[in-house]
């Protein structure tokens, strides 16, 4: 099989269209700024690139490097870009459910978030996932994405302000890096449905490996260095504004 064909998975034709349903009638409602419509909908083009394009194929059937590149888009990127495209009043609106408090409480929110990424790296649920595409890849997918919704939540909404959110989201970007770290490390390639899988360009089942984890906590590391100076105390003593992270975000967009 060609491993460059570009494909229809189910995150593309279903995820995707509903989240798109679902944004526009949160617009009828309480109107966005344009930036904010245009992180929505590069939230949305993030999974159609990772779902549509050769890397489902690659991740599908041929390497760990690309199913991990999935992973981090649905975790950390995609809903990233989706929390802060909703409206600031409709985000407000939504806190009026006690569900929504809960779950996007930073104590909870975390930790649903970083089992989520070790529990699916574990070798049984990773292969087993794989090997039953229609169901269980499916249910993980969905796992990362919402768990990374939680986990943005408070940051991206106003619920933290803007020291605490960095301190957070540091935390959380630490705390997930010794995964890739492991990956990178470990002598022998821990996942079977990709030591069985035909290779391609010349990596064998641990280069594959070894490629995944660097790349992966090389991107964790990399926003824990850009979180650092937002929330180290400053030098002279003085305590930082406490704003919001949203606040900060629609100062620097000219949003009133």
């Amino acid at each position: 099989m060609n491993p460059y064909l570009w494909s229809l998975h189910a995150e593309a034709v279903v995820l995707v269209p509903l989240l798109a349903l679902a944004y526009a009638l949160v617009l009828r409602g309480h109107p966005a700024q344009g930036w904010r419509i245009a992180c929505f909908l590069g939230g949305l083009g993030l999974i159609l690139v990772v779902f549509v394009t050769p890397i489902e194929n690659l991740a599908l059937r041929y390497l760990l490097t690309a199913h991990l590149l999935q992973n981090v888009a649905l975790a950390e990127w995609s809903p990233a870009l989706i929390v802060l495209g909703l409206p600031p009043a409709a985000a407000g609106a939504a806190r009026k459910y006690a569900a929504i408090r809960a779950l996007t409480n930073p104590l909870l929110a975390l930790p649903f978030w970083l089992a989520t990424y070790y529990v699916w790296h574990i070798p049984a649920a990773y292969d087993a996932a794989l090997r039953h595409p229609s169901t269980l890849l499916h249910l993980e997918h969905v796992c990362y994405f919402v768990t990374g919704v939680l986990v943005w939540w408070p940051v991206l909404t106003g619920r933290l302000d803007a020291g605490t959110s960095a301190a957070y989201l540091f935390a959380a970007f630490a705390l997930a890096s010794p995964l890739g770290l492991l990956l990178a490390l470990i002598p022998n390639a821990v996942y079977g449905f990709y030591v069985h899988a035909p290779r391609i360009w010349g990596w064998s089942p641990l280069t594959d490996q070894q490629i995944a984890g660097v790349t992966m906590a090389a991107e964790e590391a990399g926003v824990c260095v850009l979180l650092r100076p937002l929330h180290a105390p400053r030098r002279d003593g003085a305590r930082s504004e406490a704003r919001p992270m949203d606040e900060v975000i629609l100062a620097r967009h000219g949003e009133s």
